[in-house]
């Protein structure tokens, strides 16, 4: 396998003189099944060696021990890289291009399997507990039992500006959660969580974020179709504009959802708990027969939408999203947070100018309760501005 990507047979002979040079082999050949392409396997291949390298010199000999190194090995690669290149900065992207590659092949050795995708509360909870992390180090704090009330605040005051509303309450609640784990787990000597606040949020506080359907045919015609990410990308943009989805729908689509015969789209296992049948658009079958002929991977897979580049597993909702966002700021569209619900707010604003009810709207879209429409009567603007100009005694 490594024969492939490496001509000179010294190379080879270096690169499986490793301890670990199995499962590097096997992660090779793992990244050859799904698709990636031949420099990123090349450029992947040398991060191995140097982590097998460093865990050896470390007396390392079993694959448990070698994975709790993984952070230890990425600090010392940073300590070199930044150590090589003086001044110039380095990107959080470098050091998730070191340890991803590490973490895969460990997991395929250990666990037999790569799953691509993560969970997303654990996610959300690393993504807020390493940003407590780096501020904690950035201040000079080295243990978490010099933890304190003022720290904290400071801590969310420091991180509050950038983030929106409901970001700010997500952090705020999973430190707090991380605090009453510390406590019960005798880390820190006092339950800090209750010095961590809330924020208040308010229901129906914002107003839906739309595009105008203008900017609609501008942010299509930006996608090139003459290739197989734009016609997986026009599809999926249609599919939200068009039927007002939401992006784990799209992502969760499958080529049975689709009724060819009848010129029907089935919706499954929508967040209301049921699944919603449309009536297939012409634009939208013409736009999945394009991509289906010309642009899906041949899979046995039954899932509809793939990702563009290895490994080639299904597309997930965070994919469409990004999608979505991609070509709004593509296109030149300015929309605060955008992602897909800019489109499914839209479609829900184009149903509201042409004035059908609420309770049709909710269960086109498929809300769950009557509520969730009722923050569309905000972006009804010219009913509003009827009442505004109107007889108030006639009112």
């Amino acid at each position: 396998m490594l024969e492939n990507y490496f001509a000179k047979p010294s190379t080879i002979d270096r690169i499986r003189a490793h301890w670990l040079a199995p499962q590097i082999e096997r992660y090779v050949e793992w990244m050859q099944t799904n698709g990636y392409a031949d420099r990123n396997i090349i450029s992947r291949v040398p991060y191995l060696c140097h982590f097998a390298d460093f865990t050896e010199r470390r007396g390392t000999a079993d694959l448990n021990s070698a994975a709790a190194q993984v952070e230890e090995f990425a600090s010392h690669w940073v300590a070199t890289y930044q150590a090589r290149a003086g001044s110039k900065p380095l990107r959080p992207r470098h050091l998730y291009e070191v340890r991803n590659p590490i973490r895969q092949m460990l997991r395929l050795a250990l666990e037999g399997r790569i799953t691509v995708k993560r969970e997303n509360t654990v996610r959300h909870y690393l993504y807020s507990l390493e940003r407590l992390g780096n501020y904690l180090k950035r201040v000079g704090l080295t243990s978490l039992r010099e933890l304190s009330p003022a720290l904290l605040a400071s801590f969310v005051v420091d991180t509050a500006p950038g983030l929106s509303r409901t970001s700010r309450r997500d952090i705020c609640g999973e430190v707090r959660v991380f605090l009453r784990f510390c406590y019960r787990e005798r880390i820190v000597a006092k339950d800090l969580s209750a010095a961590v606040e809330m924020p208040q949020i308010y229901g129906l506080a914002d107003v839906p974020r739309s595009i105008t359907w203008d900017e609609v045919r501008r942010m299509l015609e930006a996608v090139d179709r003459r290739a197989a990410p734009g016609r997986c990308d026009y599809a999926i943009l249609l599919l939200l504009v068009t039927y007002g989805l939401r992006a784990h729908e799209v992502a969760r689509l499958t080529l049975d959802d689709i009724d060819w015969k009848h010129e029907r789209l089935q919706v499954p296992g929508r967040k209301a708990g049921h699944s919603t049948a449309y009536p297939l658009a012409s634009v939208v079958a013409e736009a999945l027969i394009d991509y289906l002929k010309h642009g899906r991977p041949e899979t046995a897979d039954r899932r509809l939408f793939f990702r563009n580049v290895a490994p080639r597993a299904p597309i997930s909702k965070h994919a469409v999203s990004s999608c979505v966002a991609s070509y709004l700021h593509k296109a030149g569209i300015n929309v605060h947070r955008a992602g897909s619900h800019t489109l499914r707010h839209t479609c829900v604003q184009r149903l509201i100018d042409a004035e059908f009810p609420l309770k049709t709207i909710g269960d086109y879209v498929g809300h769950r309760s009557p509520a969730s429409t009722q923050i569309y009567t905000k972006v009804a603007l010219a009913s509003l501005r009827e009442v505004a100009m109107g007889d108030g005694e006639a009112l």
